[in-house]
């Protein structure tokens, strides 16, 4: 009998210095996949995806701009999720974390392949050209992933402050993750959140390098020139059902590929992204036997995991009884981590 596992699409900030290479150690049989996307980028005057992850050296200032970190994540997620043996695993859904959502799209198959590359290079490169403010992480749990007490209402306040004190709307909550909160602004309101949020295990409010104000209303112009740039035509009904950064469930049966555009270029470009309702939603919905999250790297998983407790999945309360209990029977893989990504490879 198969198991019954949901994929979760990894976001920006994913391919770091650890993850140089990783398309190479991975996917060196995929290269006929991979050549097309090499071709795309070089005919839009890009450096390609396998130059990139085959450089000597990691670049901060070039392998995590959006140009470039956009099409290489959506190249290593989708690599590792065509690796996925179906014969022993049935994908019972698919999610993500903001721009995940749009690697999300190609692996429900609501894009072809090449298409969700368009998307994704085209939205990337849009948002570094404009870099409309910036965004940070801020925990609202202890060490242990309990509740900081009154925690999410103190960074609230300090938001609602931060936009009085400017006159304007410039401090937002960006993305709902887990434990933690990422925030986003304009650059003056970042620099305040950053100054006057209390630090906290020492690594936070943390900074996030080449990010913009990503699902706030600042990302507005960017929102307006790619619904006038990027047809409908390409989106179809998924082929597995989509969680999106709302908790909506787009099925194969029902999804309105006009209404799902309009969310992708809409809603989700300008508002609030809820990836821990997304995450909520998929596990309980779909009931999973294991959530899987797609490679680079293995970041997301604290977020996951972190939401589990907050819904205390399959005994999993806190952090320590999530340890305990991926010792002895992960209910968690992450496909950028190789002894977890091994059982799931097809043989």
């Amino acid at each position: 009998m198969k198991e019954r596992i949901a994929i979760v699409c990894p976001g920006r900030g994913t391919y770091n210095q650890n993850e140089l290479g990783y398309l190479k150690r991975n996917h060196a049989d995929k290269i006929s996949l991979l050549s097309e996307f090499d071709a795309y980028r070089a005919q839009q005057g890009q450096v390609t995806l396998s130059d990139l992850d085959g450089r000597d050296k990691y670049s901060l200032k070039e392998h995590s701009s959006g140009d470039n970190a956009s099409a290489l994540i959506y190249a290593c997620a989708y690599a590792d999720f065509l690796s996925i043996d179906h014969d022993r695993y049935d994908i019972v859904a698919v999610t993500g974390n903001s721009m995940g959502w749009y690697i999300a799209l190609a692996c429900a198959g609501a894009l072809a392949p090449m298409d969700a590359l368009h998307l994704i290079n085209y939205m990337g490169l849009a948002m570094h050209n404009a870099l409309i403010g910036g965004q940070l992480v801020y925990t609202l749990l202890d060490p242990q992933w309990n509740p900081l007490p009154g925690r999410r209402e103190q960074v609230l306040a300090l938001l609602n402050d931060i936009n009085d004190e400017l006159g304007a709307e410039e401090a937002f909550v960006s993305i709902e993750l887990g434990g933690m909160l990422v925030l986003a602004g304009s650059d003056r309101a970042c620099k305040m959140m950053m100054a006057q949020l209390p630090p906290e295990q020492e690594r936070f409010p943390m900074k996030l390098h080449n990010h913009a104000a990503f699902h706030t209303p600042l990302q507005n112009p960017v929102m307006q020139q790619a619904r006038r740039e990027l047809p409908t035509a390409p989106f179809r009904a998924p082929q597995t059902p989509l969680v999106d950064g709302r908790g909506v469930i787009w099925t194969p049966w029902s999804t309105d590929t006009q209404a799902l555009w309009d969310y992708t270029l809409g809603h989700q470009v300008v508002e609030a992204y809820d990836f821990t309702k997304a995450v909520e939603v998929t596990l309980k919905e779909f009931s999973p036997d294991r959530i899987v999250v797609l490679g680079p790297g293995d970041t997301l998983g604290g977020s996951v995991a972190q939401t589990m407790a907050r819904i205390h999945w399959r005994s999993v309360e806190d952090k320590h009884s999530f340890s305990t209990r991926q010792s002895a029977d992960p209910v968690l893989l992450a496909m950028g981590r190789e002894e977890q990504a091994a059982p799931l490879r097809k043989k």
